[in-house]
């Protein structure tokens, strides 16, 4: 048996016994094959397996019958053996037990060899992963499944029926030779390529026909792309077995191949969408361990949508990535990476997506149109007579070459040729009642393809906002035009000066401000902690007047806002400023050392069934030092500026409480001790309370990561968690740790005073306004509250809740879910609204500025009040 065959037994030998729940020892009682034999076989180092053996182990493993087949065809394949109907192994084919049978039917999958192709570089192997990262690819491939077949029934995909997706072969200009697809040795002959038409359903049986794994489909602008890709995961999880890949849809325009490879992006993505892979094994998190090895097919979703100048390069690094993947582009944008790389990417079979045909829309529409009462009879019959009409009339003129032929005579063919703007139409005339699609035929009003396409994208969002979604989702009902505006603010700012972003993450929101607004919140979310932190402390446990903790806080609350603001800025300077969710909770049960938490135990049990026990992670975790080293230096550095700040502020209301500022030597000197001792107090105690909880931090479970309300509620009880931890522990560790520090400084830098009640009052305003600012500031769920839930509504800019209007958008189909983040439905519907946002702003701008020069206001020009060239639908939203 070839080397190859071995690796492949071994893997499903190792996969048979984990399933059984058996260790080695317990398979040899159960079998009577000796412990050093199955583990031969398992390490793929035993090349000559008795049949007598392989049978007792398939019945002590009680093998299903797919896995004796597999089992069956591995041993034809590898000895010669023909496999009986019942999937056991019979004898060897030769009389010298060499002959070779090949088992008719059935694509290998990607990266195995078939007689007469090369093999691809890469191919999971269950003897090189270890058990816990075969579990966490299966706890990520239910979670996947899961998650796009919601997306599907939110997109109503299959309501009345899937719209035809048809691919065809493209350009063979943008395709590999294809020998190189097909994976051929030298001098072999390339088969006819003409077999590369299908339709969706069969995506991913297409896929699995290419034996390279690389496949890349392009289509022009709402050609289904989107739709094409869920669909294939679907399909592929539907077949996947332990060792498959489990595809994983990443929007590649997020990458930016010049500053990071594929696989750490992808990496990072992965930890974005499944806080629970930060669990380390083997030195690294289980997101990098899936991708190290070669679990995850990569559908890389909008490769059109990269920066035009990053296209040729992110090409470049493809081609040195070798594993499968999958690659949607828009044709144009893929044809000019091409040529500016000087390569198509390799392997690769490349696929193009054909146009709607003037039959599909016509059976489609009527179908879709389902009020009672409306013209024509039931279920609306008649309503989309005339369009269906015009459109068959189209395309039997054409010679019935489909709704997208000769679209310059009928622009209601052109608009109507790609499956989104046929969605739009439904959505605009069949599940609004009164509206009438025979206005799409008026050659005035919609005189070429571009204003129908304009007319349907500007009436989507009024038309699901004026409709009611199912009570059971607690919907709630927003104004059709300040939704707009909201939408379109959103939309406005995923725009970037290098290029478009697509993922709208709650966690992001808040840097959609202007730098010096969120400079300022963050002083002003400090100052009014410190403040009342400052007041209710001297209220409860401080021993001085009114008067003076009223203006011992009203100093240390600008004090402390300042040396955040100051801490925060520095941040934005050096490149950060942006705070993800964090991927950790809070546990009672400290990290140890070379060990690290396992897979959520409640989790990991459903998804491997009864009788198999839970995998334990044996790589080790972070080291405890190293960890608490960073998180100390880091700290440190922002506890020593808030301690200055609070010098400085105490100084102040002492120099007021005796009624004169006096600065002289003496108390310059006093002021600079004390700047230090405070400086070293607040950052040593703040450094050593952040250290040490890092060794009570645990990976999320897998329920934390199903969507981004999901995610945003999860962070909110960890911050939570970790705002109930930080105010007795900054509280406890300034109080303690100052009197240990000035006995230590005292008389090296003069007499030091600490009292114990002192030292408490200071230490609980340290810890609760100190803890408030941190987890106002500095954490994601923090500045989701204070800028998304506060300042921006305040502004007008969103809504008072956002996180139910996301919500909410993303029920009534205007967004989408790709793992914890939104995305508008489509790229298309998200230029629309932000060019309509910057274009009333701009209006709104020019009214203003005629109230400034003393002209009044003036009224919008003629016609502006229109979107595209319809005036219908338009509205200014002011």
């Amino acid at each position: 048996m070839t080397s190859d065959r071995l690796v492949r037994l071994a893997s499903l030998l190792k996969l048979m016994r984990q399933r059984s729940g058996l260790t080695q020892e317990q398979l040899a009682a159960e079998s009577g094959v000796s412990e050093s034999t199955i583990r031969r076989l398992e390490s793929g180092r035993a090349p000559n397996p008795t049949l007598l053996s392989l049978e007792r182990l398939q019945e002590a493993l009680a093998a299903g019958p797919e896995d004796r087949r597999e089992l069956a065809e591995l041993l034809a394949s590898g000895r010669g053996v023909t496999a009986h109907p019942a999937g056991v192994a019979g004898e060897p084919g030769g009389a010298d037990g060499t002959g070779t049978t090949d088992v008719p039917g059935g694509a290998d999958e990607p990266g195995e060899p078939r007689p007469g192709r090369l093999r691809s570089p890469a191919a999971p192997s269950a003897v090189l992963v270890r058990d816990e990262v075969l579990s966490a690819a299966r706890d990520v491939a239910l979670e996947i499944r899961r998650r796009w077949r919601l997306e599907e029934e939110r997109r109503r995909v299959h309501d009345p029926f899937p719209l035809p997706v048809r691919w065809r072969r493209t350009d063979p200009a943008l395709s590999d030779h294809e020998a190189n697809v097909e994976r051929l040795p030298p001098g072999a002959a390339a088969p006819d390529p003409d077999d590369l038409g299908g339709d969706l359903p069969m995506v991913a049986d297409f896929y699995r026909r290419r034996h390279s794994g690389r496949l890349v489909v392009l289509g022009r602008a709402g050609s289904g792309k989107s739709v094409l890709t869920i669909r294939f995961v679907q399909d592929f999880l539907e077949t996947r077995t332990a060792l498959d890949r489990v595809p994983v849809i990443f929007s590649i325009g997020s990458w930016d191949p010049t500053a990071r490879t594929l696989r750490a992006w992808m990496t990072e993505r992965l930890l974005r969408d499944h806080p629970h892979l930060a669990v380390r094994t083997a030195g690294t998190s289980m997101a990098g361990a899936l991708i190290e090895a070669d679990l995850v097919l990569p559908v890389l979703d909008g490769f059109d949508e990269m920066a035009e100048g990053l296209r040729g390069r992110a090409l470049e690094r493809l081609n040195e990535f070798s594993s499968p993947l999958l690659l949607t582009s828009r044709r144009e944008e893929f044809a000019e990476a091409v040529d500016a790389a000087g390569t198509p990417l390799v392997w690769a079979t490349v696929i193009e997506l054909a146009d709607l045909t003037a039959d599909d829309v016509a059976a489609y529409l009527p179908r879709t149109a389902r009020h009672n009462g409306r013209r024509g009879g039931g279920h609306g019959r008649g309503v989309w007579d005339a369009v269906t009409e015009r459109l068959r009339e189209r395309s039997a003129e054409g010679g019935g070459k489909g709704a997208g032929a000769g679209d310059a005579a009928d622009p209601l063919a052109g608009a109507l040729r790609t499956p989104l703007m046929t969605a739009l139409a439904r959505t605009l005339y069949s599940e609004r009642t009164g509206a009438d699609p025979a206005e799409l035929l008026d050659a005035r009003t919609f005189p070429d393809e571009s204003s129908i396409e304009e007319h349907l994208l500007a009436g989507f969002v009024p038309a699901v906002y004026r409709r009611r979604t199912p009570e059971g989702e607690h919907a709630r009902d927003w104004d059709p035009d300040r939704a707009e505006q909201w939408l379109g603010y959103l939309a406005h700012h995923l725009a970037h000066p290098d290029r478009e972003r697509q993922d709208l993450a709650w966690w992001e929101i808040g840097d959609f401000l202007p730098r010096r607004q969120r400079v300022l919140s963050v002083a002003l979310t400090a100052t009014l902690c410190a403040a009342l932190s400052t007041w209710v402390m001297g209220l409860l446990i401080g021993r001085l007047p009114a008067w003076r903790i009223l203006v011992e806080g009203a100093l240390m609350g600008p004090a402390a806002g300042l040396a955040f603001a100051a801490v925060y800025g520095v941040m934005i300077a050096r490149g950060g400023g942006t705070f993800e969710p964090t991927r950790v909770r809070l546990r009672l049960r400290p990290r140890l050392p070379g060990g690290g938490p396992g897979p959520d135990p409640v989790r990991g049990a459903a998804a491997r069934g009864p009788g198999v026990r839970a995998p334990v992670v044996r790589g080790p975790a972070r080291a405890p030092l190293r960890v608490f080293t960073a998180r100390f230096g880091a700290v440190m550095a922002g506890g020593f500026v808030m301690g200055v700040g609070c010098a400085c502020a105490l100084a102040v209301e002492r120099e007021l409480a005796y009624g004169a500022l006096v600065l002289n030597l003496e108390v310059l000197e006093g002021v600079a001790v004390n700047m230090l001792v405070f400086g070293l107090i607040f950052g040593a105690g703040t450094g050593l309370v952040f250290g040490l909880l890092a060794a009570f931090e645990a990976p999320l479970d897998v329920a934390s990561a199903a969507d981004p309300i999901s995610l945003l509620a999860a962070n909110r009880a960890t911050v939570r968690r970790q705002l109930v931890a930080l105010v007795p522990l900054l509280a406890l560790s300034v109080a303690f740790g100052g009197g240990l520090i000035v006995a230590l400084l005292d008389g090296f830098l003069g007499d030091l005073n600490w009292e114990a009640w002192d030292g408490l009052f200071v230490g609980a305003v340290v810890g609760l306004g100190g803890g408030l600012s941190y987890v106002l500031s500095f954490t994601a769920w923090g500045r989701w509250v204070v800028r998304a839930r506060l300042w921006l509504p305040m502004t007008g800019k969103l809504p008072w809740d956002t996180a139910a209007f996301l919500d909410d958008a993303y029920r009534r189909g205007v967004l989408r879910q790709a793992g914890a983040v939104y995305q508008f439905r489509h790229v298309r519907l998200q230029h629309h609204l932000g060019r309509t946002y910057r274009r009333r702003q701009a209006q709104r701008s020019q009214r203003w500025a005629s109230v400034g020069a003393g002209r009044g206001p003036t009224a919008p020009p003629r016609g502006s009040r229109r979107t595209g060239r319809t005036g219908r639908t338009g509205r200014t939203g002011q």
